[in-house]
């Protein structure tokens, strides 16, 4: 075989074996290329090598690195496609119109309840108070003792309370040195503690989670949130508490048309106690008066559990439920609805 026809066989090869590597656009693809031009029997290249043997034996040097740079050319093509592959690079891309707008990723977004609480936050701390947390795991000292809650009381009753089997930390404020523990029943405890450490005037708001083992139903439920407001200084009165409540329910609803009522109540930790309602017009145009908390002047054993004198400061409390304004807002019927983690139900908020 002529010199010059051999250098042309290998310089074929070497571009049709480049150009197959270049165009595996697969595992499969590029194995099946290697095995054409590769493979230990009947590659290509391998065929190529024979042909050494047909040229002249003067001209075997030149030949012979001529097929040794072939080879090398062959071997880098097939490396290339093996990283190209590896890397997850495709020797052919799709044409695509970079004016067509791209598909919007789906995020996610608070909660109604975060939203209702991060709201009421903003609110009332445009109205100067000041918003702090307690723990959840309390004990009955600051559930129930330092709130005029008594040993008697049917409020401290196991059927009503969800009370944990560990014994307590030693109380403050001259409890007992063994409190039983419990998951609080209310936020009122935050404002407890917060007194003990704090000299009148204190003017704070408590938001969190409660425990009161309800049956669910679609209005009850085993654990909700409330938020707690509390008020003490000197010359405190109910129109002052009235005042707030009102303020901060035209804030949060909107417009004049928000009007607020108090129906006289008991609680042991307020003296006089109410109810507190509320009736304002809804973007439906729906209107009726809805039950929103209790309230009241704090008691004066209540003042006197943490160290205040009665006789120089008064102060006022309410405690609203988070769930209930939360619904009345956004027309829901059943509580359940919040808490079933139904990403239908929620994305609508």
């Amino acid at each position: 075989m002529a010199l010059d026809e051999f250098l042309a066989s290998l310089d074929a090869l070497a571009n049709q074996a480049q150009a197959a590597f270049a165009e595996a656009d697969s595992a499969d693809a590029l194995e099946t290329a290697r095995i054409e031009f590769l493979g230990a029997k009947g590659g290509r290249l391998r065929e190529a090598q024979k042909g050494l043997g047909q040229v002249d034996k003067a001209e075997k040097p030149a030949a012979g690195k001529r097929f040794n740079d072939v080879k090398t050319l062959v071997d880098q093509a097939f490396a290339d496609a093996q990283q190209r592959l590896a890397s997850g690079a495709s020797a052919k891309c799709e044409a695509f119109d970079v004016t067509v707008p791209g598909e919007s990723v789906r995020v996610g977004h608070l909660h109604p309840i975060t939203q209702t609480i991060r709201e009421m936050k903003d609110i009332m701390g445009r109205l100067g108070f000041t918003a702090v947390e307690g723990p959840e795991i309390e004990d009955s000292w600051h559930n129930f003792e330092a709130l005029n809650i008594p040993l008697s009381h049917p409020a401290r009753d196991p059927l009503d309370n969800f009370y944990l089997t560990t014994p307590g930390e030693p109380a403050s404020a001259g409890g007992p040195s063994a409190q039983p523990l419990l998951l609080r029943s209310q936020t009122s405890t935050v404002q407890i503690r917060v007194m003990e450490n704090t000299p009148p005037p204190v003017r704070i708001i408590s938001l969190g989670r409660v425990y009161r083992p309800d049956t669910a139903d679609a209005t009850h439920y085993p654990m909700f949130h409330q938020i707690e407001g509390l008020l003490v200084d000197r010359g405190v009165t109910m129109a002052d508490l009235k005042s707030v409540l009102r303020l901060f329910c035209q804030s949060y609803f909107g417009g004049d048309q928000v009007h607020v009522r108090f129906r006289p109540s008991f609680f042991p930790f307020t003296e006089p106690s109410v109810e507190v309602d509320m009736n304002w017009h809804d973007a439906q145009g729906n209107s009726g008066w809805m039950e929103m908390g209790g309230a009241g002047m704090v008691d004066p054993n209540v003042l006197r559990a943490v160290g205040y004198d009665p006789e120089e400061v008064t102060g006022f409390a309410f405690g609203l439920g988070v769930e209930r304004i939360c619904m009345r807002q956004h027309g829901i019927t059943d509580i359940r609805a919040l808490y079933q983690n139904d990403v239908r139900f929620l994305k609508q908020f």
